[in-house]
């Protein structure tokens, strides 16, 4: 009798959840926008004429990535900067990248000299070495040709993981207007710019060193009493300060406190430099998303995207990235110990992924306000756990690895469904 009441429940929860499933395709068939193809340069026509009101009425635009290797997620994301640039007047692009990256990049967008293969080294992220994101820096390029200063878009990295030259950059500031600083003390930049992270160990680095740094920030702000070279002098407290933020990472060096020193920095930027408040944040979900890093531990560990959405509340719209099928790279650890990049082959989705659902749509490419999702009668399918393909700067590992829980409700705004993705595009000399 009870494996018959057994039996009997398990067939009842089958059949509620394919009728949830088909229920959900058929609410999303009938409201989804349709995103009309993946090609940067088109506009978002149908986005445009059905707009969601959160989107419009936000300030702050996180947009993410399931992976760091999609090139159809670079294409959309670019896609989306645009029209946010023509149609909200957003010019402050924040990506997941470092400062010292900050400087080349705008002189280049800017009108300077060089070419798309020099502009690309300025990346200290590999998955940002390509043609897609690559072309959009063009096409900020050729939009600020003809504006004026203010008027032009700005690049900003907001990461913290990578401070190559930022001690010769402060030397060099130090050394042209004379500023009393000890050698001894300046050695301090030195050794935190080349001090690596030794993830997993404890250390005393951060207590040791950002006295003495914090030693030389003084000295600075006390020359800058007597002078007026603001623009400089604000670009070397910046690179100061991510300085110290990576000491203090070296020390700490969890996802949380890296998250919350780009959470610093992201304000800073928005606050200082944005004209309007506005700015486009390029990162992956992890980084963007409203929830934090609860999903990897019995802690609710909190993101960037937290601390964004806690602190500008609706004024902050985080879209996600999720895909049904196509070809993702990953580093696979061969004979027991080398690894090398493979390319995996994704056919369909996953069982018991959001995507296996989404994936069921009859529209290629959409996007799902989930507010209207939330007060609709398919409100349970995106509130209940589910999972989602998750590769990061190593790409895919696994579906043991990749696969994370989550609720779509709890993650994102918005949402970009694409069903088939494909591998970004490293050679940069290919038209």
């Amino acid at each position: 009798m009870k494996r018959k009441l057994l039996i009997i429940v398990m067939l009842f929860s089958v059949v509620s959840v394919s009728t949830q499933n088909y229920e959900a395709v058929k609410w999303i068939n009938k409201n989804a926008i349709k995103i009309e193809d993946t090609n940067p340069d088109t506009k978002l026509l149908i986005f445009n004429s059905t707009i969601p009101n959160k989107f419009v009425n936000a300030k702050v635009f996180g947009f993410g990535e399931a992976t760091h290797h999609g090139k159809e997620f670079f294409n959309l994301k670019a896609k989306f900067f645009k029209y946010l640039v023509k149609n909200h007047n957003v010019k402050t692009f924040i990506m997941e990248e470092s400062f010292p990256s900050e400087s080349g990049i705008n002189e280049w967008i800017s009108g300077g000299e060089g070419n798309i293969n020099t502009i690309a080294n300025n990346f200290s992220i590999g998955p940002w070495y390509c043609k897609e994101i690559v072309n959009l820096l063009k096409w900020m390029r050729d939009y600020n040709s003809n504006k004026k200063k203010e008027e032009q878009i700005y690049f900003y990295g907001m990461d913290i993981q990578y401070v190559k030259n930022i001690n010769q950059k402060i030397r060099d500031f130090v050394q042209k207007n004379r500023i009393p600083i000890k050698e001894e003390l300046l050695n301090t930049l030195d050794r935190c710019v080349n001090k690596k992270v030794d993830y997993g160990k404890k250390s005393n680095w951060d207590k040791l060193q950002t006295p003495k740094l914090n030693e030389i920030e003084n000295a600075l702000i006390e020359h800058q009493k007597n002078n007026k070279n603001y623009t400089e002098f604000t670009s070397v407290i910046r690179a100061l300060n991510y300085l110290k933020k990576y000491t203090f990472y070296v020390q700490n060096n969890y996802s949380q406190d890296r998250d919350f020193k780009m959470f610093e920095n992201v304000k800073w930027i928005i606050e200082n430099e944005s004209k309007n408040g506005k700015a486009f944040i390029w990162a992956h979900n992890e980084h963007i998303n409203n929830n934090g890093f609860g999903n990897y531990s019995k802690r609710n560990i909190y993101n960037l995207g937290k601390y964004l959405k806690e602190y500008y509340k609706n004024e902050y719209y985080s879209v996600g990235f999720d895909f049904g099928s196509g070809i993702i790279p990953g580093i696979k650890t061969e004979n027991g110990t080398s690894s090398v990049w493979k390319q995996f082959t994704l056919k369909k989705p996953f069982k018991n992924t959001y995507a296996e659902t989404l994936f069921k749509s009859n529209i290629d490419v959409y996007f799902i306000d989930l507010n209207k999702a939330l007060n609709s009668n398919i409100k349970s399918f995106f509130c209940k756990k589910n999972k989602q393909l998750i590769a990061g700067g190593s790409g895919y590992q696994s579906k043991k690895n990749n696969l994370v829980s989550k609720k779509y409700s709890e993650m994102y705004d918005g949402l970009i469904f694409v069903k088939k993705l494909s591998i970004s595009n490293s050679n940069l000399s290919v038209k």
